[in-house]
């Protein structure tokens, strides 16, 4: 168990004393970044879906099935 608390006691000294935490402007700037990727990452994905969709139903349409 003192290993256990050695370690809790260890985080909180590095979470206190070592870890820089971003300022509330930074934050919001790295949602907005966050959010926008996002964004694109799905309309990427969602037009890829749709691209395939269209290219395998059009190959269905072809062979009859």
């Amino acid at each position: 168990m003192s290993k256990f608390g050695n370690y809790i006691q260890a985080a909180y000294d590095e979470l206190i004393h070592k870890v820089t935490w971003p300022s509330w402007d930074e934050l919001q700037q790295t949602t907005v970044i966050v959010l926008v990727s996002l964004i694109i990452v799905t309309l990427v994905i969602a037009g890829m879906d749709i691209a395939s969709e269209k290219v395998l139903s059009t190959i269905y349409d072809l062979l009859g099935k």
